[in-house]
């Protein structure tokens, strides 16, 4: 591996007077840029690496609920603590501080330069989460009393939440550097390899579950353990990519360094703000420990499909525009800053649209379809029903903020959104504790959803008061297209789903067909009738990078 010892004691200036112009990156130069393409492409290759993995994580998710049921409720917490961490630290708070400064000097700085900073940073990075994750281990058994105070009535199921969060949470530091090392390939326009890289982490549950439980009197730690190697799985796939670019350094710890100052300057507000959904997630965790047994795993499963879009398209748009927008700001290119974002927007409301009617008018028969086995009885099904109608209810809010927020953090904005992000958790402890109630689980996810709206109007009047976003012309004639594509997939779908209680007296293939036949008709007339509006593929492309 390459490292920055031969350029430690340089002070900028000198390194400043070392650039060489961009070639070979083994004799100082940027690797060579990706080919020309289009934001659309880009997107789309993430999109369909997502979606390869998404599918794995389904049918992980199937895996584990015909095998445990709701009785993986500690797991379930055990995988969500560092897994909340890990989007705080690594793919939330850490890589929209940390991309633009690399854009900044991937574009401005020499490549000896670029390759100090990544040095510094993943040496840093390295050295806080891995006394991060030592602290956890030795705190393990206390844990559980912040994330999941309800399991406390039933002894047995919190001491295994501990146990199993001691296995897991080495997760964290493992996949934080993945997520590292995948933020540097993305500024590179390298999309794909980090986009495939959860599909190991499937894998491995789904291996772990199927053929390593036996080996266990506590089914349940063969899924934690799957968890840390998963982890290091997806770390060390990256590498060997990230030495074909010449940027595989040997970690530097450097907290002076000037990048490193930046990085962590920008970083400690964003870890709130990035994060708002995922904490507002974690406190549905925490009261839903404290409500009927199995409301852990309803939320998490009916999350976990509501996510299957968002995933798919919103987070694929998302990191394909954060370097984009973050070049666009350090080229002063205000204009083509204003037409990314109202591409992305746009995008987000073709496809977050009709994936919530979607959801919403087939939650029934999505679930039983898809979990209605094993361990999973008809009871679990309704209940699941109910909280993926409210977590659907938000999907376009949940989608809007991927891309809404990147317009703050390209701009090395990440205090605005933070500030916005506490007014929307307020409102969420808020809703849960008015709705819960009422509603027990349910209210949880629809307390969820609605803040997640608040928090969408904010950043979207914050960026319009500023002039960084500008609506482009064609907005009027886009949303009656939508309108009326929704409407007609809305009474298709409804027509050919029939009483949602009949789902449940299906065997498995006769859902497996009807559902097939409803999705792939929605499908066709979506895009029909958007078609018919005049929408052609042509008007989705984006600027090119």
């Amino acid at each position: 591996m390459s490292g920055p010892t031969d350029h430690d004691n340089q002070s900028p200036g000198d390194q400043s007077a070392g650039r060489q112009s961009p070639g070979n990156p083994v004799s100082g130069g940027h690797p060579p840029a990706p080919k020309k393409t289009s934001l659309l492409r880009s997107s789309s290759i993430v999109s369909a690496m997502t979606l390869f993995s998404r599918i794995f994580g389904l049918i992980r998710d199937i895996v584990v609920a015909q095998y445990f049921g709701t009785r993986a409720d500690p797991f379930f917490v055990a995988f969500k603590i560092p897994n909340f961490f890990r989007r705080l630290f690594a793919e939330g708070a850490f890589s929209v501080a940390f991309v633009p400064v690399l854009s900044e000097y991937r574009t401005q700085r020499s490549f000896d330069e670029v390759k100090l900073l990544i040095a510094r940073v993943s040496g840093v990075l390295g050295a806080a989460l891995l006394a991060v994750t030592v602290v956890a281990i030795l705190l393990a058994d206390y844990l559980p009393y912040v994330f999941s105070p309800g399991f406390r009535s039933d002894p047995e199921k919190f001491a295994l939440t501990g146990d199993l969060l001691r296995i897991t949470f080495p997760y964290l530091l493992f996949i934080s550097l993945a997520a590292f090392s995948s933020s540097v390939l993305n500024a590179y326009g390298r999309f794909a390899i980090p986009a495939f890289t959860p599909v190991l982490l499937n894998l491995v549950l789904i291996a772990a579950t199927l053929f390593f439980t036996g080996y266990f009197e506590e089914p349940l730690y063969a899924l934690a353990w799957g968890v840390f190697f998963a982890g290091l799985f997806q770390w060390a796939f990256q590498l060997p990519f990230l030495a074909r670019l010449g940027l595989l350094t040997m970690p530097v710890v450097r907290t002076q360094d000037e990048g490193v100052r930046r990085i962590t300057t920008l970083m400690i507000p964003a870890l709130f703000g990035v994060s708002v959904s995922q904490i507002n997630l974690l406190l549905d965790t925490l009261l839903a420990s404290f409500l009927e047994s199995g409301s852990v795993s309803w939320l998490y499963y009916s999350d976990r499909l509501n996510n299957l879009p968002m995933g798919i398209f919103a987070v694929a748009i998302g990191v394909v525009i954060l370097p984009a927008l973050s070049g666009r700001h350090a080229a002063q290119d205000s204009a083509a800053f204003a037409r990314t974002l109202d591409w992305a927007v746009r995008l987000v409301f073709l496809i977050a649209a009709p994936a919530a009617l979607a959801l919403m008018l087939l939650a029934m028969p999505l679930m039983s379809t898809i979990f209605y086995h094993g361990e999973i009885t008809a009871y679990d099904i309704g209940r699941m029903t109910l909280s993926l109608q409210a977590y659907a209810c938000g999907l376009l809010a949940f989608m809007l903020i991927k891309v809404l927020a990147p317009g703050y953090y390209a701009r090395q904005d990440t205090k605005t959104p933070v500030k916005i992000g506490i007014q929307a958790m307020i409102v969420n402890m808020v809703l849960n504790l008015a709705l819960v109630g009422p509603l027990d689980h349910v209210g949880l996810a629809l307390a969820t959803s609605l803040s997640a709206y608040y928090n969408v109007f904010m950043l979207y009047r914050g960026l319009r008061k500023t002039g960084v976003y500008q609506p482009q012309t064609g907005w009027g004639r886009f949303l009656l297209s939508l309108l009326l594509a929704n409407g007609v997939l809305g009474g298709i779908s409804f027509w050919l789903m029939g009483a949602p209680s009949g789902w449940l007296e299906m065997d498995l293939w006769a859902r497996v067909g009807q559902l097939s036949l409803i999705v792939a008709a929605g499908i066709l007339v979506y895009f029909f009738i958007l078609a018919l509006m005049g929408l052609r593929p042509r008007h989705l492309r984006g600027d090119l990078f």
